[in-house]
């Protein structure tokens, strides 16, 4: 399934179960559960259908043997789940509308329990009762909603939709939502720069479990490229102190088949996993700014006096009992405490804890001193669904080389994101890669920078999504030929159309014609010519097989100069595709000129060859066709010129307004203050447009705004005769 098409099935299925929610009584929190349940168990029955012939055969064959295994342990060990036929989706989905779907849900959660019993009491069950309050036929029609999930879809598949579905609680129920999900580009960047491929990961507050899920994801990718199918997994251990909460949780790692520990607890009183320098890797979106922890319950635990416990100045009290000022470095001790001697750690913090003052000052200190710290990074505006100012994220390495033991990372990603709506921003997955690519450049790792690039110069040539190599650009010149055939034909036929017409106007018409200047405006569409730009098409081609027949044979310096001169040349193609893409842009603003003023001023409406000719609507569909592929192509260029325009020679460089690496004499000099935006510097950006394509968009915007002065002219007109009507 292609992201296009993974992207409609989400959107499909939440306005599908969002629709009937609003038919109903229940709030967004009440209905949330249930629904998560409803897709868990459709992936644990299109798990269970791929591997029911294996177990019908297992149990075949070892029918005369001594040991007869039960069905079910078979089921388990070839799938992980055991589905009795009660608990099937298809069973629950057949049976007839008059049936009390909440009870039989609740059986099939029930059995799907007993048979898997690291979910016990983790399944929606009591909940859907409450579904079928006002309407009874509710559930039936979620069934039918979540059947349109492919049976053969994949664990990672579900994973995606149950995640999608996770954010989009999030933001339907606010500021509570952001308790449970943290967003998934926020967290994939955390795990692209502490890498947790194998070991013990720990997230003291777990939420719905998205660290753990892109962790395995990551691992999954990592196995491949590093061509180890024997690496021990990771184990999962989470903590959370809402027992929903922690039912989500479970319920996403069983969907993603994460091995793991996920309890109920208090991060605060209780540590369930006796937490002191035992993980490998910690990564966390903790609550920020919690001001009423107790300081007697804290001060004497050494999760969070490891670097010291912050107090308030004059001994702050909340209800009679002393407090902390606020929690944010309970937590940073925690995540630092709980590390082993070679552990790394990756966790979301509020932007104010990087310069935060008094008994917090101290604490920093003593971190920036003991040389723990690898990289901070400063987040964008509206990532969060709960937080609307930056956020900072902080990365611990105990591991570190010895000669980076007194260096910190700054790097300042406000200006890197891709507006999702007016009010959340997000990364997209190649600006995570080039984040992610900045901190391994400085970890020495020329190569995967190397990979990098040539992921986005095999993106534009071929189709990751099809067996078809070199398919991306071919399409992008079928999409030429198609706009230029379009916009041939649509011409052709206003030519004809005002050649055979025009003499057969009356004088007011044709008086209309000449002064809105119908046969020079003919003229202005020029049509340019793709000959060039599809032999320079092949002649990338041909630049292309060689570049792959010698990248893959060269060291790092080799590559990078392979791949830079290459890179230069699909620019000159990309820069000749933008004059083509101008020009046409300019003749489809024409084509869709003239035919609203030959369709609008000379009464053309019932003229039978007109409506013949190729409405600009049409013509609009093979330009959009095209500017589709176009940018597709420019997004990968886009991306790999942004990289080798900063790190030219495929080594880490300080980047003015992005990335500095600082030492320890220079954190001191800043008062230890772990603000990226002390350190990196202001870069002033400019629009990027050349004094020919500025005065382009002003003539467009111009012409644009003369059409809307005709029309408000018009209205004005006909308003002014109105209200003289009126009054008389």
């Amino acid at each position: 399934m292609t992201n296009e098409e993974l992207k409609k099935l989400e959107d499909n299925l939440w306005s599908a179960a969002d629709k009937l929610r609003a038919n109903s009584d229940l709030k967004s929190n009440e209905y949330s559960t249930p629904v998560l349940g409803l897709i868990f168990l459709k992936f644990a029955d299109n798990r269970y259908s791929l591997v029911e012939e294996e177990i019908k055969n297992e149990l075949q064959k070892q029918k005369n043997s001594r040991r007869q295994r039960e069905e079910h342990e078979i089921a388990l060990e070839k799938c992980g789940f055991y589905l009795p036929p009660k608990a099937r989706y298809d069973y629950l989905l057949k049976l007839p509308e008059e049936t009390d779907f909440d009870k039989a849900i609740k059986f099939a959660m029930e059995q799907v329990e007993k048979f898997k019993p690291e979910l016990k009491d983790t399944l929606p069950k009591d909940e859907y009762f409450k579904l079928t309050r006002t309407d009874k036929t509710l559930l039936k029609e979620l069934l039918r909603t979540f059947s349109d999930i492919p049976k053969d879809a994949s664990g990672d598949l579900f994973g995606k939709i149950y995640e999608y579905f996770l954010g989009k609680f999030a933001l339907a129920e606010g500021q509570g939502g952001g308790e449970f999900f943290t967003p998934r580009s926020v967290v994939r960047l955390i795990v692209e720069i502490i890498e947790p491929y194998k070991g013990k990961i720990f997230d003291p507050a777990s939420g719905s479990g998205g660290m753990f899920v892109q962790s395995a994801k990551f691992v999954e990718r990592r196995r491949v490229e590093l061509n180890d199918q024997d690496s021990k997994e990771f184990v999962a251990y989470g903590q959370e102190k809402t027992l929903d909460t922690v039912k989500l949780d479970k319920m996403n790692l069983a969907v993603n088949g994460i091995h793991g520990d996920i309890r109920q607890a208090n991060t605060y009183t209780e540590d369930p996993f006796d937490c002191y320098r035992k993980f490998d890797y910690v990564m966390a979106n903790p609550p920020f700014n919690v001001d009423e922890v107790s300081l007697e319950s804290v001060k004497d635990s050494k999760r969070f006096n490891e670097y010291g416990v912050p107090q308030n100045k004059s001994g702050g009290k909340s209800k009679g009992t002393e407090t902390v000022p606020n929690a944010n470095y309970l937590w940073i001790n925690l995540f630092a405490s709980s590390l082993n001697d070679k552990g790394r750690a990756g966790f979301v913090m509020a932007n104010s804890a990087s310069d935060a003052r008094h008994s917090e000052l101290e604490i920093r200190t003593k971190i920036v001193d003991a040389g723990i710290i690898e990289v901070m990074l400063t987040l964008p505006s509206n990532m969060f669904y709960t937080v609307t100012l930056p956020a900072t994220l902080w990365f611990f390495n105990k591991g570190k080389k010895k000669e980076n033991k007194d260096k910190v990372l700054f790097i300042d990603a406000r200006n890197i994101f891709k507006q999702i709506d007016r009010a959340h921003r997000e990364f997209t997955e190649d600006q995570v890669q080039n984040i992610a690519t900045i901190v391994r450049l400085y970890h020495e790792e020329g190569d995967r920078y190397i990979s990098l690039i040539d992921g986005y110069i095999r993106t534009i040539f071929q189709n990751k999504e099809s067996e078809k190599k070199e398919k991306n650009i071919k399409v992008l010149q079928e999409r030429i030929q198609d706009l230029v055939k379009s916009f041939t034909e649509s011409k052709k036929s206003l030519e004809t159309w005002v050649t055979k017409n025009y003499k057969n106007l009356t004088k007011e018409f044709q008086k209309k014609a000449d002064e809105y200047g119908l046969h020079e405006k003919l003229k202005e569409i020029h049509l340019s010519k793709s000959n060039d730009l599809e032999l320079s098409i092949e002649d990338l081609f041909k630049d292309y097989r060689s570049y792959t027949s010698k990248v893959k044979f060269s060291k790092v310096e080799s590559s990078n100069d392979l791949q830079k001169e290459f890179c230069g040349k699909i620019k000159t193609f990309e820069d000749k595709l933008k004059e083509f893409r101008k020009s046409y842009d300019k003749d489809l603003r024409t084509i869709d000129s003239l035919y609203r003023f030959i369709d609008n001023e000379l009464k053309s409406k019932n003229d039978i060859e007109f409506k013949a000719i190729t409405n600009p609507k049409e013509v609009q569909k093979s330009y959009d066709g095209f500017l589709s592929e176009h940018n597709h192509f420019t997004e990968s260029l886009d991306h790999a010129l942004w990289m080798q325009e900063r790190f030219p020679e495929a080594k880490y460089e300080d980047v003015t307004g992005l990335c500095k690496l600082a030492d320890k004499s220079e954190v001191v000099e800043q008062d230890y203050s772990l603000n990226p935006g002390r350190y990196v510097g202001v870069v002033i950006e400019e629009d990027g447009m050349t004094e020919e394509e500025f005065n382009d968009e002003l003539e467009k915007l111009n012409n644009e705004f003369m059409e809307l002065s005709k029309e408000a002219g018009k209205l004005e007109k006909i308003i002014g005769k109105n209200i003289a009507e009126l009054v008389g």
